[in-house]
């Protein structure tokens, strides 16, 4: 294919995986039971063999690890057994020489299978759905997925088969940076909060932070951990971990992503980390005004039939006091709009309205279109925009050499 409709076709793509619905790219936890810090060393007649051995090797320790942990008496089970119930294999650290492999694993077991071999329960208590809302700040500024980050990465490594959490992991794609940004975390409105985490299918929200310190370039890491939890950001625990220097940042970061995990499971075990009440509760619905008609003008196929208004949640830039009063209008003005509210001001940046509309988010959308606006869909929301205006079109009979003379 050429390049340059190549190109045009990426492009296209990324279009429309911006325009995609919010809740669609939410990560699910695992099924699985996991053992870490396995130590193997074994040794073969070639770098393969000894890495295949080492492997086999973590196989047979994880059992007796999780068996012994699961209450099970840690008996052996056969090679060709424990092909079929190992769903991976998690290298932790790893020296490979020709013919020597020494590492620390991690083996994950299929939770089903191992639960039914061991004659132990596989379901495990779990929390109601929880967004995840990670933060982290490096170089004095705050870090959500408004771009790549280590921390982000760090929390998609992390297992969550063994948590008693049910995290809904973003994906940072679409509006996510727009949504999940470390302003979110400071506001305290239930309504503003239930439509965000009904866009993800969640019920609340955790709240991890890590602060970066790097003594000097190339030398020690330090990360201060807190764990964090609904809307109103109520810590829970704050620790420090450190580190020689910037290499072993992935693995200060999974560490502390542990200590949080186990944080948030005994909170949730005490009955600390419940779902906020606020959360759950809904708006009632908006009083219809049906209007009294004298049935004997009109005939049964000429009534009007009233509609309920549906609520949804609109973005909107504004730059200017100007330009929230010019939005508010304009969706006032629009045919079946019952009413404008202002959820969250942001000047210079996006505000967020409610509209009570007389129809579906598709008929609303297409009246926005109509009436000038660039429209992008979410699940239960609308992100609209003014399009830029054209640069003005220059007088081709002028040339640029001609001059006034007097």
């Amino acid at each position: 294919m050429p390049l340059r409709p190549l190109l045009l076709l990426i492009a296209l793509v990324a279009l429309l995986t911006l325009g995609a619905s919010i809740g669609v790219h939410a990560q699910r936890g695992g099924s699985s039971f996991e053992v870490s810090g396995v130590e193997v060393d074994a040794s073969a007649p070639n770098a393969e063999a000894a890495r295949q051995a080492g492997w086999r090797m973590a196989q047979r320790k994880g059992w007796v690890m999780l068996s012994r942990r699961l209450g099970a008496g840690g008996g052996m089970l056969p090679d060709g057994t424990l092909d079929s119930i190992v769903s991976g294999i998690v290298v932790e650290r790893e020296q490979i020489s020709p013919t020597r492999y020494i590492a620390r694993l991690g083996v994950r077991f299929d939770r089903d299978r191992a639960a039914a071999i061991l004659g132990v329960s596989a379901a495990i208590t779990r929390s109601p759905p929880l967004l995840l809302l990670p933060i982290m700040w490096s170089g004095g500024a705050p870090l959500a997925f408004e771009r790549k980050s280590a921390w982000v990465d760090a929390w998609a490594r992390f297992n969550t088969g063994n948590s008693a959490i049910d995290y809904v992991r973003p994906a940072a794609t679409g509006p996510d940076p727009l949504l999940l940004n470390h302003g979110q975390i400071n506001r305290r409105g239930r309504g503003w909060w239930r439509s965000v985490l009904a866009a993800y299918g969640a019920q609340d929200v955790v709240i991890p932070i890590v602060h970066i310190y790097r003594q000097w370039p190339g030398g020690p890491v330090v990360g201060d951990f807190q764990a964090r939890f609904g809307p109103d950001n109520l810590l829970l625990t704050r620790f420090s971990l450190r580190v020689r220097n910037g290499e072993a940042l992935p693995a200060l970061l999974d560490a502390g992503i542990k200590r949080i995990d186990e944080t948030y499971q005994q909170a949730l075990s005490a009955g600390t980390l419940r779902v906020d009440p606020g959360l759950l509760a809904r708006l009632p619905a908006a009083p219809v005004d049906v209007p009294v008609i004298d049935d004997s003008i009109l005939g049964n196929d000429q009534l009007p039939v009233a509609t309920a208004a549906a609520t949804y949640i609109v973005q909107v830039d504004t730059p200017s006091s100007a330009a929230v009063d010019a939005g508010q209008a304009s969706l006032r003005g629009v045919p079946g709009v019952r009413g404008v509210s202002l959820v969250s001001l942001a000047l210079g940046g996006v505000s967020v309205l409610r509209v009570s509309y007389e129809g579906d988010l598709g008929a609303l959308r297409a009246a926005l279109e109509a009436r000038g606006w660039q429209v992008i869909s979410g699940t239960g929301a609308l992100r609209i925009t003014r399009p830029a205006r054209p640069a003005p079109i220059l007088n081709p009979d002028l040339s640029s050499d001609n001059s006034l003379s007097g």
